[in-house]
């Protein structure tokens, strides 16, 4: 099924429930709630570092493939609108965090990322080079990752919601 392009801009919106069913596991229930309806499944874990059991990828191993599978979705989906042709497309990624102890618990802060576009193309490089371009643009992941962001916290209270970042709860 083909979706004609939006003429307008749009909202994109995705939800996530997460439960915690195991010593570490969590599962996932994420939706696309705008423009369409889509759901997917998925689960996080971590090692015996956190006291998990491995059953299923980390968080971070979820968020670098994210980062590189948007890009190499918007570059296969922008080439066929620009023209251009991929005969193979390959992409490595290397995201690198400073981890540091801080007592019994440890702050991290992202160091770079990192996206190696390895591209077949018979187009001429100007022509490659727009459309990686173009692809950066439409990358949401990437998007995000460009900008300062504001990440709100609330907890849940017999009262409601209250401010988790020391602010005023709205």
């Amino acid at each position: 099924m083909t979706i004609e392009q939006p003429k307008d801009p749009l909202e994109v919106e995705f939800t996530c429930t997460g439960t915690a069913t195991g010593k570490m596991r969590n599962e996932l229930d994420v939706a696309m709630v705008r423009p369409m309806e889509e759901r997917f499944e998925l689960a996080t874990d971590e090692g015996p570092f956190h006291g998990g059991d491995a059953s299923a990828p980390p968080p971070l191993a979820l968020f670098v493939g994210g980062l590189t599978g948007c890009i190499m979705t918007q570059l296969r989906a922008f080439a066929k609108r620009m023209g251009v042709t991929i005969d193979d497309l390959k992409v490595d990624t290397r995201v690198v965090w400073q981890w540091t102890p801080k007592g019994r618990i440890y702050e991290t802060a992202p160091k770079r990322f990192e996206i190696d576009v390895l591209l077949d193309s018979p187009n001429p490089l100007e022509d490659q080079l727009a459309l990686i371009a173009a692809a950066k643009k439409g990358c949401f992941v990437e998007q995000t990752l460009g900008q300062s962001n504001t990440i709100r916290h609330r907890l849940k209270t017999a009262d409601g919601f209250v401010d988790a970042d020391g602010g005023a709860d709205q």
